[in-house]
């Protein structure tokens, strides 16, 4: 299945399940993106990872901890949206979709605003 730093595992009696971090990263994505506020997903890391990653998850950093995970966001708001309140929606939508989907426990969600946009969707 590739090395463990990819995956998420959570051993059960029957076995285990591994969940890759490509998955949490679109869940993670998907529940951003359903937020109401945000307008994008957008990059705040360098040119030099986004060209060694994967674009999958373009906008979201999943780090795995023992079986939890941390996730780092980058969004652009919409106009006439509260910040403050777009980023909270998101960490509630985020961390909650990811404990749903997976079982695994998120121990923080950090959103980081890199712009507003202007237009309309």
């Amino acid at each position: 299945m590739g090395e463990n730093r990819d995956y998420i595992t959570h051993p059960d009696e029957k076995g285990s399940i591994n969940i890759s971090e490509e998955v949490i990263s679109a869940i993670a994505a998907g529940a951003v993106l359903e937020t109401e506020g945000v307008a994008a997903l957008s990059s705040g890391r360098d040119l030099t990872e986004l060209l060694t990653k994967k674009t999958l998850g373009r906008g979201v950093r999943i780090t795995v901890e023992g079986e939890s995970v941390k996730v780092d966001v980058w969004i652009t708001v919409r106009l006439g949206f509260s910040v403050h309140k777009v980023g909270h929606r998101v960490q509630e939508s985020v961390a909650s979709s990811i404990e749903s989907a997976t079982g695994f426990s998120v121990t923080e969600v950090n959103v980081h605003i890199v712009g507003v946009a202007l237009g309309k969707k």
